[in-house]
């Protein structure tokens, strides 16, 4: 998913602690913050689908990318460990022979080796991706027999240099894999798990001939994954990819909303004025649950900040969209100062942890029904705290 990049020392006690409460062993802690998800919230009545997940719904953001570089089955494992309720398995593109891959962005320099092997140095280029220009190596120049030859790394180690630890560990997955994945870890842990994929850029990948949304709905399909009951929730920034998606599987549909002033890159290609300001009032909520059970909001949209970064007041995102039948599933809180409102930042240390624990409880006060959230442990035991107090 895209985000806006937002409690002590790096290295500290408090970071061990957060990270040790979750992975200290299989017989203590994780079977405890498995007990935590069964004792949250549920919606009224319970159900199958969407009403079988507690509330609030922690989502291990493209994995427990806190910990592990992100996209891999390493950080989506981890995610699973913590106790997720639901792993974000797949920011979804595709590659030059059509096979869909998990990666954060289709531009791979900065999640991967591809730099260190020199047999694609002239792979190396620029193009326009909605409407930015961005330079580096890109999925679908690539077979998947290639990009199968490269390995992940930390996407921003300024901010999370432990991560660097796992550098070169796991190769890029399929969603064929992760879907594959999911079935076995259903069967280990006796216990359903969910993911959320989302498909990345589909206007730009329509236009070169590698529809996502038909190529996501054979997958599932060929899965048994492509009812309303299913425990795949699929996301998108772009409403009219949404809306295809609703007319080939009845997943759960959730339409991603970044910043209240900018426009989904769909609406552009196609003259459509509108702004996410235009889709989160009532009238564009309403017509949002016409396709999709959801929406995925940038945590602005449910308490924007001032000049300085502090919380202000919340909206009435929330309420409009309950009221209009809509879950949210708002993104992503981190633990690092940098990513934190100015009101929960603890020293200017970019790897340090903030006051993490009091931005949940703001957020989680305004009725949202689950977060993404890039620490999975964090996110559990703060769930703990509200549901409790």
């Amino acid at each position: 998913m895209a985000t806006r990049e937002s409690n002590e020392q790096a290295g500290g006690t408090g970071r061990r602690a957060l990270l040790g409460a979750a992975v200290l062993g299989a017989s203590g802690t994780v079977l405890a913050l498995g007990g935590t998800a069964r004792a949250a919230g549920h919606r009224p009545g319970g159900g199958r689908g969407l009403k079988s997940l507690p509330v609030p719904t922690i989502v291990g953001h493209r994995g427990a990318s806190g910990y592990r570089p992100e996209h891999t089955l390493g950080a989506y494992q981890l995610a699973l460990d913590m106790g997720a309720d639901i792993v974000e398995a797949g920011d979804l593109v595709p590659t030059k022979d059509g096979h869909l891959v998990c990666r954060h962005e289709p531009e791979i320099g900065g999640t991967t080796d591809v730099a260190d092997h020199p047999e694609f140095a002239g792979r190396r280029t620029t193009k326009t991706l909605d409407g930015a220009s961005v330079t580096g190596w890109f999925t679908e120049d690539f077979t998947l027999a290639e990009l199968k030859r490269l390995r992940a790394v930390e996407r921003i180690p300024a901010n999370r240099p432990h991560n660097t630890l796992y550098n070169g560990r796991w190769e890029i997955p399929t969603f064929e894999e992760v879907l594959r994945w999911q079935d076995e870890q259903t069967r280990k842990r006796g216990k359903q798990v969910w993911i959320y994929p989302e498909l990345k850029h589909p206007t730009y990948f329509r236009k070169l001939g590698l529809d996502l949304e038909e190529r996501v709905a054979k997958l599932l399909r060929r899965h048994g994954k492509d009812d309303k009951n299913a425990p795949v929730i699929l996301q998108s920034f772009e409403p009219t990819s949404v809306e295809r998606l609703n007319k080939l599987v009845d997943n759960p549909l959730v339409v991603l909303l970044s910043g209240a002033t900018t426009r989904p890159w769909d609406f552009v290609e196609t003259g459509d004025p509108r702004t996410v300001a235009d889709l989160v009032t009532r009238r564009g909520l309403r017509e949002i649950a016409g396709y999709a059970q959801g929406i995925g909001p940038t945590l602005d949209l449910v308490i924007p900040r001032d000049a300085a970064g502090r919380l202000t007041e919340p909206t009435t995102l929330v309420r409009d969209a309950h009221r209009a039948g809509l879950i949210l599933h708002p993104y992503t809180l981190r633990n690092e100062n940098p990513f934190l409102p100015a009101d929960f930042r603890e020293g200017t240390d970019p790897d340090a942890y903030g006051d993490v624990f009091g931005a949940y409880r703001a957020y989680f006060a305004t009725g949202i029904d689950g977060v993404f959230t890039d620490n999975p442990d964090t996110g559990l035991l703060a769930r703990e705290d509200f549901v409790n107090n």
